[in-house]
């Protein structure tokens, strides 16, 4: 264990214990919720507004019940706006508004953490619905 001198050990003593950002927890739960990313990207890459199953089959494996799910929450904490274009038929639309493209540097920079540290990395849904690396 390395020496640490007692000038050292006073300084660290005065120093506050380091914390968490109440705003950068709740940002990554929001967006680290299961699907939500992945939801944010497909709509982020969109040029145009997309439809409900044009965002679940861009998506693999995202079923429309948690797609249904994640888009509602989506929509209320202000990320996507949900249109309805009248018919017939009816057209429901959805795309990011102002507050989720400005996401969009930050899932950028995400996109390459996960490309530079987890490519090649197989990844699986244990029976627990828990996501861990393929042995």
């Amino acid at each position: 264990m390395p020496r640490v001198e007692e000038s050292e050990r006073g300084a660290a003593a005065d120093l506050p214990p380091p914390g968490c950002c109440p705003q950068l927890h709740e940002a990554v739960e929001l967006v680290g919720r299961r699907w939500t990313g992945a939801i944010l990207e497909v709509l982020r890459q969109s040029a145009r507004p997309l439809r409900f199953s044009e965002i679940a089959q861009a998506v693999p494996d995202l079923s429309d019940r948690l797609c249904s799910e994640r888009m509602k929450e989506l929509e209320q904490r202000g990320l996507v706006e949900r249109r309805v274009h009248s018919g017939p038929p009816v057209r429901v639309t959805y795309a990011l508004t102002p507050m989720g493209e400005a996401l969009g540097p930050a899932l950028t920079e995400l996109k390459s953490w996960a490309q530079q540290w987890l490519a090649g990395r197989s990844v699986q849904v244990n029976p627990t619905g828990r996501r861990g690396p393929i042995d």
